[in-house]
């Protein structure tokens, strides 16, 4: 009984998610996206959104050379981490240059006052690979991982699931970066490739 529920649990997550690239991979699970991105020889970096107060046209950050942007239709409110579209039924998108290998955050549904609603989140990447799925709460979370090609861009819209004024909101964003040792290696690797090229 136990193995059929969770088959059909596993049945239903594969639904929600596609892939349009085979090398994609989306979670809504935390611990399974930063496994991914360690394993795969990176490093999580995080960003809580906590520097940003008030009404924006658009947000931006670093994650060491990656660059990130933030903008909606008619603009941007955060407030105590929270980041969310200023006019309801709007998208949020996060834009990356260069491209990133794993992105995630937790992605939501907020009224008018921050408060998060039941929704359902749908969140598209620039390659066509989309998660559709419910949200009830500010701590849900959505990853994706490419192992072949460079996100570059992650749009998110809701839908309410009862009432009107639903904002996308985000609270904490989380990429992939390249271990701190994995630079110096590349270093090292190309001082000695020279190296050997003078001598």
């Amino acid at each position: 009984m136990t193995s059929r529920f969770a088959y059909g649990a596993l049945a239903g997550t594969a639904v929600l998610a596609s892939a349009a690239s085979a090398g994609v991979t989306v979670t809504t699970n935390k611990v399974l996206w930063t496994y991914r991105v360690t394993g795969g020889g990176q490093t999580v970096a995080a960003d809580s959104m906590d520097s940003f107060s008030g009404y924006y046209n658009s947000i931006s950050g670093t994650f060491g050379n990656t660059y990130w942007t933030a903008t909606a239709d008619q603009g941007l409110i955060a407030t105590g981490g929270l980041v969310q579209t200023f006019a309801e039924a709007k998208t949020l998108v996060f834009t990356f240059a260069p491209g990133i290998r794993a992105v995630a955050g937790n992605i939501f549904a907020t009224d008018a006052t921050a408060t998060p609603i039941n929704s359902v989140v749908n969140v598209t990447l620039a390659d066509g690979t989309t998660y559709s799925g419910s949200s009830t709460r500010s701590t849900d979370f959505v990853g994706f991982y490419s192992s072949t090609a460079n996100i570059t861009s992650l749009s998110i819209t809701v839908q309410a699931l009862s009432g009107s004024g639903v904002r996308a909101s985000i609270d904490n964003l989380f990429v992939a970066v390249p271990a701190p040792g994995a630079a110096a290696l590349v270093g090292v690797a190309a001082l000695a490739s020279r190296r050997r090229r003078n001598d």
